[in-house]
């Protein structure tokens, strides 16, 4: 879908369209906070290196997928996303952040699959006042949890987006005419470096503050803009909303499955960095069902689904898993 199309449905889908009546709610449609358990999980991000890097892969990982991020937090021990779109499309994309993220950790500090069995878990959310309300828990999370931050000044979020004056972002308060690098500053090959990425993705004028992409590429903070429709709205439920209004309305993501192309593709990977093989052809019933309940762990898929991936019959092998 063209991202103008998404727009369009999107402000359909989220009631924009709809004229306000006192004291009644205005139905939202494919809209979801999605979030990892925060118990789960000693650390996520260790550093400004592992939360900068994370940032900028929020912008890497939603190209992918025709969804839209109104509002984020990246906390250390876990995180916060208020999708839209459909939900096949935004469990995809937190499986493959998630994913990508636990690469990064890999990587930097040596610990291999840290986050392959993390619970992730989302909020069905039908209506505007609860769209609200999860937007602001979400970005009010740091104050929360004690941080020496405000909403509006806490980097590793979208708090600081909305509602601002023209040109200016984050606190302390930065210009971007000042601080956001030009698009003809860096190369393509830098910013492919920065980015981590390889893959085709026009990444030629997007504004980069230091090493992190300025937020407002990839959060449709606009959107959101229109739905609280003025800054004293928005502190409304800012100064209102509370902890216990988000209440659990939907269940654990791991009841849904990951589409069978990315499981195949997820299913390679695997077969290359556990059993050193290009192809499950050359693993035997054993190994194959060690790779069936390696999938099943990491992505939390069916067996049904596992066990085809894998050249299994789920009937055989359902009591083994």
């Amino acid at each position: 879908m063209k991202y103008t199309d998404l727009l369009i449905q999107a402000e359909s889908d989220l009631g924009l369209n709809t004229p306000f009546q006192k004291g009644q709610k205005i139905t939202v449609k494919k809209c979801w906070h999605f979030t990892t358990d925060g118990n789960a999980i000693d650390r996520i991000f260790d550093d400004d290196e592992d939360f900068i890097a994370g940032m900028n892969r929020i912008y890497v990982v939603i190209h992918n997928y025709d969804i839209l991020i109104l509002a984020f937090c990246l906390m250390d021990t876990h995180i916060h996303f208020i999708l839209y779109g459909e939900l096949d499309a935004c469990n995809r994309f937190m499986h493959e952040y998630i994913r990508r993220t636990s690469m990064h950790i890999s990587s930097r500090h040596g610990e291999y699959r840290k986050l392959a069995d993390i619970p992730i878990h989302y909020q069905t959310i039908d209506n505007d006042w609860y769209l609200k309300n999860a937007i602001c828990y979400t970005i009010k999370n740091p104050p929360a949890a004690g941080l020496r931050y405000t909403h509006i000044d806490y980097p590793w979020s979208s708090g600081a987006l909305y509602f601002r004056s023209k040109g200016y972002w984050t606190s302390p308060v930065h210009c971007i005419d000042e601080v956001h690098t030009q698009p003809t500053d860096l190369s393509i090959h830098k910013k492919r470096e920065l980015l981590k990425v390889h893959i085709t993705l026009d990444i030629s004028n997007i504004k980069i503050i230091g090493n992190t992409i300025f937020p407002g590429e990839y959060v449709e903070y606009r959107l959101v803009e229109k739905l609280f429709k003025s800054p004293k709205g928005f502190n409304y439920f800012i100064y209102t909303s509370r902890e216990e209004d988000i209440e659990s309305k939907g269940g654990a993501i791991s009841r849904l499955s990951i589409p069978i192309q990315e499981m195949r593709q997820y299913r390679n990977e695997i077969c290359k960095d556990v059993f050193k093989v290009n192809t499950i052809r050359m693993l035997n019933v054993e190994q194959r069902l060690r790779l069936a309940r390696i999938l099943k762990s990491r992505y939390h898929s069916s067996i049904k689904q596992v066990a085809r991936v894998c050249g299994l019959i789920p009937e055989e092998v359902k009591s083994l898993m």
